[in-house]
């Protein structure tokens, strides 16, 4: 139904348009008696071999929700009952802020691709705690945490440490994010000596807490090996809990679009089925240098069962969804966990 009926009628109005229009009829439908409930009913899928633990936490299924969909935690109970098996809010800064002009979100179609400069727009740290202060459900809740624009990268670590200060109490775990393509300067920080002073600053403030959230670490899939192996050196040094790998690339290779339509577009991180291969790969290469000393949550190009099961044989613990979510459309999760099921393959990658 979604892609026969739904998709078509959505791709007619702009991305974030379509994007809006969701949120708003989810946040609405949720308002009538026994609708979410309904929605678990239809969408939610659940079995003993899909349960794994992973740095502490015991997640429902390995698939969960990338960061970047629902940004300010707005619809964490509504989402969770499509059969998510966690839920990355974020990009979150600690001060509210516009993001980037519209428009700054493209489809790609016949690439099944996206291309956003979103720019980190958000209400704010304090909005979202306040939000997740009044979820219903028990889903598992990452915290993708990032800088203001405006922040001088001197000053970054600030913004990461209010962004834990903030969240701490109403998030699982903790994501740094310095690998978006979309705020100014930012990708410098995955630099190693800015990297690991920043993240040993918000480790510091996370473990002054009397129950220190996992931290891990969202990383661009146009990292060099030599700079994969500075990041499982810096995994180690600075006591993280894993690695998000990975993020949306600057890369605009191999695309179907005509290359005059994509530049028309303008900059931004392409996601999606473009980046299955290379997101394979760099869980790969982390899995098998670091010998699987870590989790990593495997994220780029995930739209089918296969893809899924391609991420776990490659090394991920976890898998995330955002592109793959918004072409495929609700039953998705479902779909995925009833054949990891069947299949027998649900393991537990580098855990």
């Amino acid at each position: 139904m979604y892609q026969a009926l739904l998709r078509p009628l959505l791709f007619q109005l702009s991305a974030e348009q379509a994007h809006h229009f969701t949120f708003g009829a989810l946040a609405a439908g949720s308002r009538l008696p026994g609708l979410t409930a309904l929605l678990r009913q239809q969408f939610s899928y659940q079995h003993p071999s899909l349960e794994r633990e992973v740095f502490g936490l015991r997640f429902r299924n390995p698939i969960g929700l990338a960061a970047g969909f629902d940004k300010d935690a707005r619809l964490v109970d509504e989402l969770a009952a499509l059969g998510f098996g966690h839920i990355e809010i974020g990009t979150v800064t600690p001060r509210a802020q516009p993001g980037n002009p519209a428009p700054r979100l493209f489809r790609l179609p016949t690439d099944r691709a996206l291309i956003n400069r979103m720019g980190f727009n958000n209400a704010g740290a304090a909005a979202a705690a306040e939000r997740l202060r009044r979820r219903s459900t028990d889903i598992i809740i990452g915290g993708n945490i990032g800088k203001n624009k405006d922040t001088p990268n001197e000053q970054a670590a600030q913004d990461y440490v209010a962004g834990v200060q903030a969240l701490h109490e109403v998030v699982d775990y903790f994501v740094v994010n310095v690998s978006s393509p979309n705020t100014p300067g930012l990708r410098q920080l995955q630099e190693r000596e800015p990297l690991l002073a920043l993240l040993r600053t918000v480790q510091r403030e996370n473990h002054a807490r009397r129950t220190p959230r996992p931290l891990l670490l969202k990383i661009a899939p146009d990292l060099t090996n030599e700079q994969l192996d500075d990041i499982i050196g810096i995994v180690r040094e600075a006591g993280l809990s894993g690695v998000v790998a990975t993020n949306t690339t600057i890369d605009r290779g191999g695309l179907r679009t005509p290359a005059a339509a994509v530049e028309q577009l303008g900059a931004g991180g392409l996601s999606g089925a473009p980046l299955r291969a290379r997101a394979t790969e760099v869980i790969r290469y982390l899995h098998q240098q670091s010998g699987g000393s870590f989790p990593i949550i495997g994220v780029g190009g995930i739209f089918t069962p296969d893809d899924v099961q391609e991420k776990l044989a490659a090394g991920a613990t976890l898998v995330q969804l955002y592109t793959g979510f918004i072409y495929e459309g609700p039953g998705v999760v479902q779909r995925m966990c009833r054949r990891l099921v069947a299949a027998g393959s649900v393991h537990e990658g580098g855990r």
